[in-house]
């Protein structure tokens, strides 16, 4: 960090590392065929739904990686800071944020357990099963096609670099 900043009180972002591919999880967790076509429901916890799934497969691809072994701390720090965050703007007190945010951490590990299960399945309704415990459909969901997506983001992130995935560049 440069005098200036310091001098000024800025502090460093200690989650720069991470930051090009947590911005690449949100990109991806938006990305309207998951809703248009897979039928997740665009709403907060559909939202949450897409976003934790594919943090899950980032941070199972990380675990992989010998060489990104400080890594996964630090993206699960910031989707906790960002989750604050949002949860703060929604108009959430003080006394409940931590209580909410424990919450989500704990449904993250959950996601991430069963699509670990599912992905090592060679059975697709293993998959499928933990796509229909974990994500928020509305009346048309395409809990096969959200499975298949699932397995093709998997995929990507297998065939990523450990540069390119810390720099948010996932080959799709």
């Amino acid at each position: 960090m440069g005098l200036i900043a310091r001098l000024l009180g800025r502090k460093e972002d200690e989650h720069a590392a991470v930051r090009p591919l947590w911005q690449a999880a949100v990109r991806i967790a938006r990305t309207p065929d998951w809703y248009a076509r897979g039928g997740i429901a665009d709403t907060v916890p559909g939202r949450f739904d897409a976003l934790s799934m594919v943090m899950a497969l980032i941070l199972l691809r990380m675990e992989a990686s010998k060489a990104l072994r400080a890594e996964p701390a630090r993206l699960t720090e910031l989707f906790v800071t960002e989750m604050d965050g949002t949860l703060r703007q929604q108009g959430v007190g003080d006394l409940v944020v931590g209580k909410r945010v424990g919450k989500l951490m704990s449904a993250l590990g959950g996601r991430i357990e069963a699509y670990r299960s599912g992905l090592a399945s060679n059975d697709a309704s293993v998959l499928e099963d933990a796509v229909r415990r974990n994500v928020t459909f509305t009346e048309t969901g395409d809990l096969a096609w959200i499975a298949t997506e699932v397995s093709r983001l998997a995929a990507a992130l297998a065939e990523t670099d450990d540069a390119s995935l810390l720099a948010g560049r996932i080959a799709r």
